[in-house]
């Protein structure tokens, strides 16, 4: 098959040892990123196969309807910038493992390494012993405080585990499924979602980002936390109302952000007003961006491929589209 993976900003993919997997089809990697629809029917012209990096390329339906050889889609987890009605008008197949029972520990790393980073504040000590002046700013020690937690699923409970075993109490505020699940791990789930926000003195997202999670965190959540709080987002920013956490930040409630997604990404503006911040740490959405877990990852995606090509397709998002002529 004539395979295309797109954004593969570091060249990774072909020195993972899961690429062997792709060995025998006609496989084209791009490395730069593009966002115009008439720019990447050229670049994709001839293709039956795209491979997806997470959500880093939007696949509308004017790109589907211009690319008559596509047949598959292949990536791994949540969906929300692929129009799946437009594959399927179009006879084009998704496949996705959604690895349910299957957490992204890298991504849960990464939040602990935020964390401890900007509660010892290791980028301003770090930039400050460099410079030749030592110290240069006083951190928090985390035993003893509160661990916020905001959506209880795959990750949210692997932190919460982090965050026990450094002798942190466990608050927990997510949909009333996940309270009940917490509660039966033995977290404290908060009263309601004004408390878990005045409460919190590390409050970390975890929750997948869709119509009802959009904006979920508001100006006035952000108003409520304390001073001395840091909120974490490994997540997704569309979980924060636009705008909200840089008005907060410079108000001091929350105190402090350590954040590794973005609106818009890539990030290649210098000025973008979160990064102007001192009270923010922030990082190019690497959360799950590992050797090993991509290894992980992509094995899913390539399998995806050669089940597709031997007539046996797995982990179909709209298998109605099977039916659909080429």
């Amino acid at each position: 098959m004539k395979i295309a993976i797109l954004d593969d900003w570091f060249d990774t993919l072909r020195r993972l040892p899961c690429f062997a997997r792709l060995a025998g089809h006609e496989v084209t990697i791009w490395n730069d990123h593009l966002t115009d629809d008439d720019a990447l029917v050229r670049r994709l012209h001839g293709i039956e196969a795209l491979v997806l990096i997470r959500e880093r390329t939007a696949i509308r339906a004017g790109l589907v309807e211009h690319l008559p050889h596509l047949r598959l889609i292949s990536q791994r987890s949540v969906y929300p910038h692929i129009d799946i009605g437009a594959c399927t008008r179009n006879g084009v197949l998704v496949c996705s493992n959604m690895h349910a029972d299957t957490p992204s520990y890298s991504t849960a790393e990464m939040t602990w390494a935020l964390i401890l980073a900007a509660m010892r504040r290791l980028p301003e000590n770090a930039a400050s012993l460099r410079a030749g002046q030592w110290q240069a700013a006083m951190g928090h020690t985390l035993r003893g405080k509160i661990l916020g937690i905001f959506g209880y699923g795959r990750i949210g409970a692997v932190v919460a585990g982090f965050g026990k075993a450094f002798g942190m109490e466990v608050l927990v505020w997510a949909r009333e499924e996940s309270r009940a699940r917490a509660a039966r791990d033995g977290y404290r789930v908060a009263p309601d979602k004004a408390a878990f926000f005045a409460e919190s003195d590390v409050l970390s997202l975890h929750m997948r980002l869709h119509p009802a999670t959009r904006g979920i965190v508001t100006a006035a959540d952000l108003a409520a936390m304390k001073p001395s709080a840091l909120l974490v987002n490994t997540s997704r920013a569309g979980l924060i109302e636009t705008a909200a956490l840089e008005s907060a930040l410079a108000r001091g409630r929350p105190g402090w952000a350590a954040i590794d997604v973005f609106e818009n990404e890539p990030v290649r503006d210098t000025a973008l007003p979160l990064l102007a911040l001192p009270n923010v740490t922030a990082t190019p959405h690497i959360g799950y961006v590992t050797y090993e877990e991509w290894d992980l990852q992509f094995a899913d995606v390539f399998d995806q491929i050669n089940a597709f090509d031997r007539g046996q397709p797995i982990h179909m998002i709209n298998p109605e589209a099977r039916d659909r002529p080429a």
